[in-house]
């Protein structure tokens, strides 16, 4: 298998050309990268109905296949007109997680690209139970795309917690980063850099239930603290101060509200895996994950070089 990084396109099994066939389109442009389009076909009632006539339904299986693999082949097509490598394969498979696995461990992945269904009545994003695998269990970059506006992206913003323990902090956060900067870079877009300081958690955190009401001295010294964190970030990835947003307030209504003013396009945050009864992505990466105006790019520690 080639050792060449490659963009990695989930597929939709419906044969319709979605949000994330432009987006893969335009980021495989704008890196200079080959693309892999795989889609993943499975009909309960084909396999149940193998039992009883296994050489029709066979042929009606291969049959069905075939005419997936021809219309991803016309979608290869039109990207290849923009000069991108492209290939494109489709595989029958039950649980198309652990085949996504296969791919992760036998080519070099950028990027794993895939659609988030969003439920435009409840204006919400509601993730698969494969797209919450991929955000909580994958090792790779996983990029959600909620709408094609803007193939290739104009905004970018890079979500930081500068109350990460130190070492996270100098690590973590500096990855985050690193992959915002570089994917505002590659698509010429615009990237903002944002910390949201919530003192009325931090102080629930510290000092527990049935704290007394936080002394002024405190709320400030506490702030000031979280100001110096994040300057001392921000300094260390040389991005620039104005691009730079301390907010004071809740974090999601927050980072929500700064999305849908700066029109951003991909918010880049880190998900940190967990392992045994605690596989979670903690409340406020969860909650975003849910709730965000736009297309989302989840890593994970030691991802980014």
């Amino acid at each position: 298998m080639s050792q060449t990084q490659r963009l990695l396109l989930i597929a939709s099994s419906s044969m319709t050309r979605t949000p994330a066939f432009e987006r893969a389109t335009a980021l495989a442009q704008a890196m200079q990268l080959p693309l892999h389009i795989v889609a993943f076909d499975y009909l309960e009632a084909l396999a149940v109905a193998g039992f009883f006539a296994p050489e029709q339904i066979r042929q009606a299986r291969d049959g069905y296949l075939e005419s997936h693999r021809q219309w991803l082949e016309e979608q290869a097509a039109q990207a290849r007109k923009h000069r991108i490598e492209v290939t494109s394969e489709v595989v029958w498979v039950q649980d198309p997680y652990e085949e996504i696995l296969h791919f992760v461990n036998e080519m070099p992945l950028a990027l794993i690209i895939k659609d988030a269904q969003e439920e435009s009545v409840l204006k919400r994003i509601f993730f698969t139970p494969l797209d919450w695998r991929l955000l909580r269990d994958c090792p790779a970059p996983v990029h959600l795309v909620t709408n094609a506006l803007h193939p290739r992206p104009r905004n970018v913003l890079a979500i930081v917690d500068v109350l990460r323990s130190e070492a996270q902090d100098l690590v973590f956060n500096d990855q985050i980063i690193a992959a915002a900067v570089k994917l505002a870079e590659q698509c010429n877009a615009q990237l903002d850099l944002v910390h949201v300081y919530d003192w009325a958690a931090v102080y629930a955190m510290d000092m527990g239930v049935g704290a007394l009401p936080l002394a002024t001295g405190i709320c400030e010294a506490l702030s000031e603290a979280q100001h110096e964190a994040f300057s001392a970030l921000i300094e260390r990835n040389g991005v620039p101060a104005d691009r730079c947003h301390f907010i004071e307030g809740t974090p999601l209504p927050s980072i929500c509200a700064f999305a849908v003013d700066h029109q951003t396009d991909v918010i880049v945050m880190g998900t940190v895996q967990h392992s045994g009864l605690n596989k979670r992505l903690g409340s406020t990466a969860e909650y975003l994950l849910h709730q965000a105006p736009c297309s989302v790019l989840a890593i994970k520690p030691s991802e980014c070089p």
